[in-house]
């Protein structure tokens, strides 16, 4: 009997650092799932992400048995970080909190890349740029 899809579940937890409390038990223990063989899994191969927030989508099925896909990090958390900044601006127009370099836009692109609906890095770039300035960011050169 072939595996079929109960539940897909989508979450955001910080690489390397899940533990069994929410929002992982929260999303996993209603589907049965066994939690810690999960936060095992997931840490183990984001470790590398340690502190930055990582979207997963966690497919359970009928057997109880799962697997989960790793996306890149949402692009305000990478721009956050390029510009060393704790949190965007409340009014991005009038209150600017800080700059991101063309380069780093671009650099931030590449990650991003395959979860972006762009045909090359310079699409992918401008609409990095796009939410750069939704932050009260500045794009210079």
């Amino acid at each position: 009997m072939a595996k079929e899809l109960v539940a897909t579940i989508k979450v955001q937890v910080m690489g390397g650092q899940a533990t069994p409390a929410p929002p992982v038990g929260t999303a996993l223990g209603p589907h049965g799932v066994n939690i810690g063989q999960f936060v095992m899994q997931f840490n183990e191969r984001t470790k590398d992400l340690t502190g930055t927030m990582v979207p997963v989508i966690i497919n359970v099925y009928n057997d109880r048995s799962f697997d989960f896909v790793l996306k890149s990090p949402p692009a305000a958390v990478l721009l956050k970080q390029a510009a060393q900044i704790a949190k965007g601006s409340g009014n991005p127009k009038a209150e600017k909190v800080g700059t991101v370099t063309q380069a780093q836009l671009e650099e931030i692109a590449k990650t991003k890349f395959e979860d972006l609906n762009a045909p090359d890095i310079a699409q992918a770039s401008r609409i990095i740029a796009g939410t750069a300035r939704s932050m009260g960011l500045d794009v210079v050169g």
